[in-house]
């Protein structure tokens, strides 16, 4: 979600008007807003996209260049043809094209005869100016004319391409998205069925209004969190706090800025995971927060350039799926209801939201069935399994329907096969429709405000009190959004709160006393203010302090990708008292920048990379650089030189003995553009010049005799082929994204504190195409509604790598550690006899929470009598009784009903699907020893082949558009091998210890669209087992 636009709040929209992302330049370059040049308050900054030939990696044709572009380029012809009257008036009384122009005093003979042509247009302007201006307004009045038919004739041309692409060309098992109605009521597993008993009787107490006041938001920056939901007051329903986010509390004091997920992803440490999400649950509690909103597992990562994979865990579904679950199962041990997000497709940032690029909307990803559920659905029904409260739909589209509407993914997948009991919430402003979403399985609007960013105009609050007056939105709907909320809000016991223990903290200002509704339009002397500020310290204490969590979890996200001579760790003296040391530290990255929070929402790269840009992300209260620790970790008789820049002069080197060089890459959300990059990144290598930095002091430090060690800050993987092989080049570790203990979680690492334990959560490419053409950002619209399809399938990251036998710099998975270990005694046990499909769905345990079906007659649901709203606060009531009447709804979407199906999908039943799929089929053993001389930590990875030869009848077209089908037998594809558990284990030197792994019905069985369920086929599994995904010495069958 986008940040605050008003005047006087903490954070403001930004477009870095800094150097391009590969231009080397010093941190005080940086912090320069573009577009306030000609603001007088720079507060009052608003949103702006950049210009279109901007939006792209690559500069737009010259062509489109404006007019002062093409007047330059030598291009005269066209620039004569393109100026207006106007400037041509202009021409005709300036002197700006004399001879004695020293621009043009050096041009080439063609300029100079252009100039010279100009200066007789001019004449002949002066001369016949009446003239002139008729035979242009004729040339005007032909151009438009022609413009208008070609243009017409363009539009017709793209929409049936667009609609030829959407009903016929879309790749086989991508048709446009199914539909999905009734939308299944909760309340029908035991899991919650005492909280489900008690909101029935809350719910049932409740007016119409009350019930549409908790399913809105009151309006973006209307209450003291982002997100603010009305209130049931008559019952004693409180209004929910929403607020970011996934790596801690956006918008407050006294937190803990976290490593973000992917930092805690490449931990690969279950343990850590979940005391992360306990830790960030805990301070959300103390902050009076109802609901996070995180952890994030959409995008997954199949666009590795993607802007904001960051916030997620890594590019694998079996790894994000534990990481979210037991970030969630951390957060919900404090009472704080979790958010599982974007739910799914949401892959880059790129005509993500369609307003900030001037589309109609948003992009599509258009995806098969069996990619959808084994890849991105795969962490989001771990994430249901672990009793996640929430889910947040996304802003785009998948398979051309709205996410947050679409009613296959949140009626049919999400609510039926899942099983999930709580409720689904927007997006910030990804909600599109009124009647639509609710139907489809939407259960609230977030923040509250309609299709433009905090415009006031709901598409819920009164509306939808109006759609239930006239029974286009059945009141059955009605009640089980309501339900779902309120069952969320008993399931993390807080009924059990005090009264008043609501958030305690504004978004919007540090001051303690603020207004009560600060985005409400008015003057200081009308607006209510208050006492929104009471700085409550959430961060812990002594043992138990979060920052020590923050360091465990930074530390162990880092990963050791080359360590020649066991250059690391490092020592912390000379070698000798006589010999010194002298140390040279290199890089913008390594030191503060112009502070930890220079930038609204970290929306620019300067000073020490900590985390990315964007709603995900929080203020620091401190960071600590790794310059900063650095200078706290040397002994005496160590000379260290600091560089705090990305140009260096060779000499800088030349006399060092070890030089430590900190390069980065940055990405977030797309509201942000920085660095020339509008969400997304450009490409893979190392920005600000890292690659030409990295070079200078390699080649030249200690005169080519010294050790550098490279330390990577970024977003995810980046291409290391300009400088990897370097001779000088002798360590290189990934530090990721750290959070606020940077330094000192660094120097754990860097001087063997602990153990180097990090594991690659994502591949390490040679280039972005080796990725495959399925995992490029879309840059540029293809289609007036841009397309993506996911025709790569099955094959993300390491997956792709193996299918096409692509070899990576350094795999999925791979780490190095500072000891050894070696892996015997593998052992395979099967647990149970195996079937073909899983055992038949039961009926729901429970019924789901019944009410009165008919709607209310319209008493109450108008403004009380001598009520003064607050202009811009979204409420539930009415002006008038207009269109309240029951009558028939015309704009039902396609195929809906009221009448629930026979039966559900036979792969639900259950938390995260049918239960039985979770039946443990096998465990894997395997012995592990420390042959090296200090204690350490490895990863222990299990991937699972699937038996070959596996085949499925399906029915097929015999003939495109023909309607008549035959039943084919056609081969099911499997990638070579798939990642199905691992486990993190520390090994004393010397020590054995066995590791023991299970394997699950649905780990062995792949998605039927055509059984629409999870199939187990017949046949040997092959399971490998070892420390990467191509490091695998161990094998066996199954």
């Amino acid at each position: 979600m986008p940040p605050t636009t008003s005047k006087g709040q903490r954070y403001a929209p930004v477009s870095g008007a800094v150097p391009d992302e590969d231009t080397p330049y010093d941190s005080a370059d940086e912090g320069t807003l573009s577009g306030l040049s000609d603001i007088d308050d720079p507060n009052e900054v608003k949103l702006r996209r950049v210009d279109r030939s901007a939006r792209g990696p690559r500069n737009a044709s010259a062509a489109y260049a404006p007019t002062s572009a093409r007047r330059k380029s030598g291009d005269v012809e066209a620039y004569l043809d393109s100026i207006t009257d106007a400037e041509q008036e202009l021409l005709s009384a300036s002197r700006q094209y004399d001879l004695v122009d020293d621009e043009l005093a050096s041009d080439d003979e063609e300029l100079k005869r252009g100039r010279r042509e100009r200066q007789r247009r001019r004449s002949l302007i002066q001369a016949q100016s009446g003239g002139w201006r008729a035979v242009r307004h004729a040339r005007y009045w032909w151009r438009t004319l022609v413009a208008v038919i070609v243009g017409l004739a363009l539009l017709v041309w793209a929409f049936s391409s667009f609609a030829a692409r959407r009903d016929k060309n879309r790749p086989v098992g991508m048709p446009p998205s199914d539909s999905w109605f009734p939308s299944p009521r909760g309340g029908t597993l035991d899991a919650w069925a005492d909280d489900y008993r008690k909101a029935q009787e809350l719910v049932q107490r409740m007016s119409l209004v009350e019930k549409i006041n908790i399913t809105t938001g009151i309006g973006w920056s209307m209450g003291m969190c982002v997100g603010n939901t009305g209130t049931a007051e008559s019952v004693g329903f409180p209004s929910l706090c929403l607020q970011d986010g996934p790596l801690g509390i956006r918008f407050t004091d006294r937190i803990t800025p976290f490593p973000a997920g992917i930092t805690t992803g490449a931990t690969w440490n279950r343990d850590l995971m979940r005391a992360r999400g306990a830790a960030m649950g805990a301070e959300a509690r103390i902050k009076g927060i109802n609901v996070l909103l995180g952890p994030s597992m959409g995008p997954l990562g199949m666009m590795p350039a993607g802007g904001r994979n960051w916030e997620s865990f890594g590019s694998d579904p079996v790894l994000a799926g534990v990481a979210a679950a037991e970030t969630i199962r951390g957060i919900q041990s404090n009472g704080v209801m979790a958010t599982a997000k974007h739910f799914v497709m949401n892959e880059q940032e790129h005509f993500r939201r369609p307003y900030e690029w001037g589309i109609s909307h948003a992009v599509s990803s258009n995806i098969g069935e069996r990619a959808l559920r084994e890849v991105f659905v795969w962490p989001f029904a771990e994430s249901v399994r672990a009793d996640v409260a929430s889910v947040m739909c996304a802003y785009q589209q998948v398979n051309n329907s709205h996410t947050c509407e679409n009613s296959k993914l949140l009626n049919g997948i999400l609510k039926d096969e899942l099983g999930f009991q709580g409720f689904v919430q927007s997006d910030w402003g990804a909600q599109r429709s009124g009647i639509n979403s609710a139907l489809g399985g939407l259960d609230m609007s977030m923040p509250g405000d309609g299709l433009r960013w905090a415009d006031g105009k709901p598409l819920w609050g009164p509306e939808l009190t109006r759609a239930a007056l006239n029974t286009s939105v059945p009141m059955e709907r009605i009640n089980d959004m309501v339900t779902r909320i309120v069952a969320a809000w008993y399931h993390l016991k807080q009924d059990e709160w005090e009264p008043g223990q609501g958030p305690n903290f504004s978004s919007w200002t540090n001051d303690a006393e603020g207004y009560i509704h600060h985005g409400s339009p008015g003057t200081p002397e009308t607006k209510e203010t208050g006492v929104v500020n009471f700085y409550f310290e959430a961060r812990g204490e002594g043992e138990l302090a979060h920052a020590i969590t923050a360091r465990r979890v930074a530390a162990e996200g880092i990963v050791l990708v080359k360590n020649t001579d066991q250059t690391l760790p490092l020592a912390r003296g000379p070698p000798t008292p006589e010999a010194g040391l002298r140390v040279g530290v290199y890089g913008d990255d390594s030191g503060p920048g112009m502070g930890p929070n220079g930038c609204p929402d970290r929306g620019c790269n300067q000073g020490t990379l900590g985390m990315g840009w964007g709603s995900g992300t929080v203020d620091y209260p401190y960071l600590v650089s790794p310059l900063e620790a650095l200078e706290q970790a040397w002994a005496p008789g160590v000379d260290m030189t600091a560089y705090t820049r990305n140009m260096v002069m060779p000499q800088d080197a030349t006399d060092k003995d070890l030089c430590l060089v900190f390069v980065s890459a940055d990405s977030g959300e797309g509201y942000i553009s920085a660095h020339g990059i509008h969400g997304d990144r450009n490409h893979l290598f190392l920005q600000k010049g890292g690659d030409t930095l990295i070079n200078t002091v390699a080649e030249n430090c200690g005169e080519g005799a010294g050790r550098t060690v490279v330390v990577v800050h970024a977003v995810g993987p980046v291409v290391v082929e300009p400088w990897i092989d370097l001779p000088g080049v002798h360590a290189v570790l990934f530090a990721h994204l750290p959070g606020q203990e940077s330094g000192t979680a660094l120097m754990d690492v860097l001087f063997g504190d602990v153990d180097a334990s990090g594991r690659l959560p994502y591949t390490v490419g040679k280039s972005l195409e080796d990725y495959g053409p399925g995992a490029q950002v879309l840059y540029e619209p293809n289609a007036p509604v841009p397309q993506v399809d996911f025709d790569q399938g099955l094959y993300i990251d390491h997956r792709y790598f193996d299918q096409y036998n692509v070899t990576p710099r350094y795999e999925f998975g791979y780490g190095l550690s500072y000891t050894s270990f070696s892996l015997s005694d593998l052992k395979i046990t099967p647990l149970r006899s195996r079937s073909v499909l899983p055992p038949a769905r039961v009926a729901d345990p429970r019924a789901a929470p019944e009410y009165e079906r008919q709607p209310p007659l319209g008493e109450g649901v108008l403004f009380p009598e001598g009520f003064s709203p607050v202009p811009k606060y979204i409420y539930p009531y009415l002006t008038s009784l207009e269109g309240t009447s029951p009558a028939p709804y015309q704009h039902y979407p396609k195929n809906y009903t009221v009448i629930p199906p026979r039966r559900g999908s036979p792969s639900g039943g259950g938390l995260g699907g049918n239960p039985t799929l979770y039946d443990l089929m096998a465990t894997v053993e395997v012995q592990v020893t420390n042959t090296g001389p200090r204690t350490g930590q490895t990863v222990i990875q299990a991937y699972v082949s699937f038996p070959s030869g596996v085949t499925e009848e399906v029915w097929v077209e015999t003939e495109e558009g023909s309607g008549e089908q035959e039943l084919v037998t056609l081969p099911v594809d499997f990638p070579v091998r798939v990642l199905r558990n691992f486990s993190k284990v520390e090994v004393a030197p010397g020590a054995q210890q066995t590791v023991s792994m299970t394997l699950t019905r649905k780990d062995l069985s792949y998605w039927s669209k055509a059984q629409q369920n999870w199939v187990l086929p017949a046949g040997a599994f092959e399971i490998r087992v070892g420390t990467s995904s191509r490091d695998l010495p161990l094998g066996g069958t199954l």
